[in-house]
C-alpha cells in the first residue's frame, strides 16, 4: 500500500483472536485502523499477542481503543490500573482548601499528566496504539452519556486538564483524540440510541462548548465529531457538516489534525437529511465532509455482512467518483501512529516516571 491511498476505515474484530474474516478484513486497502472492546479482552498476554498478530498482517494499522477512565475503560484487570473518571480531575482542581493560591488547580494539572501517562504506558506495553480520550464536552449536568466523563462545566478548566492529560500521554508515546466536537455535554439525549439536537447558536457554542477545541487547535492531534444536529448551524450531524469540519473547525479555529467520524453504527449515525442511509452512503458522506476516518463498531459477529458491505461500497463510490482517495488524510492517519518504541510490561513496572504518575493519580 502506498502513502496516496487513502485508508479511511476503523473497524472491530468479534473476539480475543483473529479469525479468517477478520484477516481478510484487516487486509482490505481500504482498512486503516481497528478498535478495540472489552469483548476483545481476557488478559495482558492475549491482548499483546492480539496486537501482535495485527501488526504482523499490517504494519501500518491503527490499533485504537476507548480507554477514559472511569466507566469507559476496557482493560480493567490484570495489572492495569482502574482509572477515574475525568470529573475527578474536576474536583481536585476545585479544593484549594486551606493551602490555597490555586493549589488545587496545580494538583488537578500535575494528577492529569499522571492520568495520560498511566493509561497511554500501560495501553502501549500491551501493543495499543491510540486511546480516544480526553473528552472535551462541558458538564452541563444533564448528559446522562457524558456525565462524569467530562471535567468541568467551565472551558478554561477543561482546557488545561485535557491539556495536561494529552501531555501524560505524549510521555508514553501516545497521540490522542479529542471528543466530541463542538460539544455533546448540553443535549440530555444518548446519540448512541437517539438523535440528539442542540437548538443554541453557533454563537452560543463557539462562546461555551467549542472553546477549548480553539484554545487548543495547536495541540490536538485528532479530533472526533459528535452526533448531534445544531439545526441553528446545519441540518447535518456535525459528523457529516462540512460547515462544522471544514468551516469552523479547520478554517476558523485551525485545526490540522485528523478526524474521525464517531460509530457510525450508532443511531445518530446515519441520518442523511433525516433519512437512515447505508453505512457505505453515511461514510461517504463523512469523508466528503472533512472527515480522515470513520469508525464502524459492533458489527463483526460471525454472519454479519456490515463491514464487508461498507469496504465494498467505498470501492463503488470511489469508483463512481462519489469519494476520492485523499493523500493528507492518509499522512494524518500515519502521523498517529506511535513513533517510539513502547516498554515491555515488565519494563514499565521498574520505570521511576510511570511509578511518580501512580503516585500522583487522584
Amino acid at each position: 500500500m502506498t502513502p496516496e491511498l487513502h485508508a479511511p476505515v476503523v473497524l472491530d474484530i468479534a473476539g480475543t483472536t483473529l479469525n479468517a474474516d477478520d484477516r481478510r478484513r484487516l487486509k482490505h486497502p481500504l482498512t486503516g485502523g481497528l478498535i478495540l472492546f472489552a469483548r476483545n479482552w481476557q488478559s495482558r498476554l492475549q491482548l499483546t499477542e492480539l496486537t501482535s498478530a495485527i501488526k504482523q498482517l499490517r504494519p501500518d494499522l491503527l490499533i485504537c481503543v476507548d480507554h477514559e477512565g472511569g466507566r469507559v475503560q476496557r482493560f480493567r484487570t490484570d495489572g492495569f490500573t482502574h482509572l477515574p473518571p475525568m470529573r475527578a480531575l474536576g474536583e481536585m482542581w476545585m479544593n484549594d482548601g486551606k493551602r490555597g493560591l490555586g493549589a488545587g488547580a496545580l494538583d488537578a494539572t500535575d494528577a492529569a499528566t499522571a492520568t495520560g501517562h498511566v493509561l497511554g504506558a500501560e495501553l502501549r506495553a500491551c501493543g495499543v496504539d491510540l486511546s480516544f480520550t480526553p473528552v472535551l464536552d462541558l458538564d452541563h449536568g444533564g448528559s446522562s452519556v457524558i456525565g462524569d466523563r467530562a471535567f468541568h462545566r467551565d472551558p478554561r478548566v477543561v482546557a488545561l486538564l485535557a491539556k495536561s492529560l494529552m501531555h501524560g500521554l505524549l510521555l508514553a508515546g501516545m497521540h490522542h483524540c479529542a471528543k466530541h466536537f463542538p460539544g455533546h455535554g448540553f443535549v440530555k439525549a444518548d446519540s448512541h440510541v437517539d438523535v440528539p439536537i442542540d437548538r443554541r447558536t453557533l454563537k452560543a457554542i463557539l462562546a461555551d462548548d467549542a472553546k477549548p477545541y480553539e484554545w487548543l487547535s495547536t495541540s490536538l492531534a485528532s479530533v472526533m465529531p459528535a452526533h448531534v444536529i445544531y439545526p441553528k448551524v446545519d441540518a447535518q450531524p456535525a459528523g457529516f457538516s462540512a460547515r462544522w469540519l471544514k468551516e469552523i473547525l479547520r478554517q476558523q479555529l485551525g485545526f490540522t489534525g485528523a478526524i474521525f467520524s464517531d460509530d457510525l453504527s450508532m443511531a445518530g449515525a446515519r441520518l442523511i437529511d433525516g433519512v437512515e442511509v447505508s453505512y457505505a452512503d453515511a461514510a461517504t458522506v463523512a469523508l466528503n465532509a472533512g472527515c480522515d476516518m470513520v469508525l464502524l463498531c459492533n458489527q463483526s459477529t460471525p454472519g454479519s455482512r456490515a463491514v464487508d458491505e461498507l469496504l465494498d461500497g467505498l470501492i463503488d463510490a470511489q469508483a463512481q467518483g462519489h469519494w476520492q482517495s485523499d493523500a493528507d488524510s492518509e499522512a494524518r492517519r500515519l502521523d498517529l501512529l506511535p513513533q517510539t518504541a513502547p516498554f515491555t510490561w515488565d519494563e514499565l513496572m521498574h520505570s521511576p516516571a510511570y511509578q511518580r504518575s501512580l503516585e500522583r493519580l487522584p
